[in-house]
């Protein structure tokens, strides 16, 4: 029993230390960025490939996911010209203000990204999608929005992160 927490703990520590690695480089990599001067080819040497990559009228859009071990999730817009017209964190009050009932799936997607965990609640033909995120200046939080079975958003919301606290015993 005593092996199997310690296994549980170092995986957990692992995990951790992972996603403050992950985080830990973003700053650097953001600061070696310009809007307006960077060529997507500049974006992809800095954070890699993206998880996802839409159209939109400014242009393509990557996405750049650091969830779950993370709590930011960045979209980067590469406008018609090749350039990065934009890098936006887009885990904020702001955006999760914008998530609204009858939302699609595919735009939740769009501006949120990819969320760190999805809950199935089959008896209720509901999905939970959640997303950690910080509200300044340090308190972990978790947005969640449940989707019906028709992929449209009932409800939306945030609360404190209690999984950070069961993490920290």
């Amino acid at each position: 029993m005593v092996q199997r927490r310690t296994g549980r703990r170092s995986a957990v520590a692992a995990l951790l230390a992972a996603g403050l690695w992950l985080a830990g480089c973003d700053p650097k990599r953001i600061s070696e960025l310009e809007e307006g001067v960077s060529t997507e080819a500049d974006v992809r040497a800095r954070f890699g490939e993206p998880e996802n990559i839409w159209d939109s009228p400014a242009g393509r859009v990557f996405e750049y996911n650091r969830q779950p071990q993370g709590q930011k999730n960045y979209m980067i817009t590469i406008g018609p010209d090749g350039k990065m017209a934009a890098l936006r964190q887009v885990l904020t009050p702001a955006n999760f203000a914008k998530v609204q009932p009858g939302m699609a799936m595919e735009d939740l997607r769009k501006l949120l990204g990819k969320p760190a965990r999805r809950t199935p609640y089959p008896l209720k033909n509901e999905t939970a999608w959640e997303w950690r995120w910080v509200q300044p200046p340090n308190s972990p939080m978790v947005f969640i929005a449940t989707l019906n079975d028709d992929q449209r958003v009932v409800s939306a919301g945030s609360s404190p992160d209690r999984s950070t606290e069961a993490n920290a015993n």
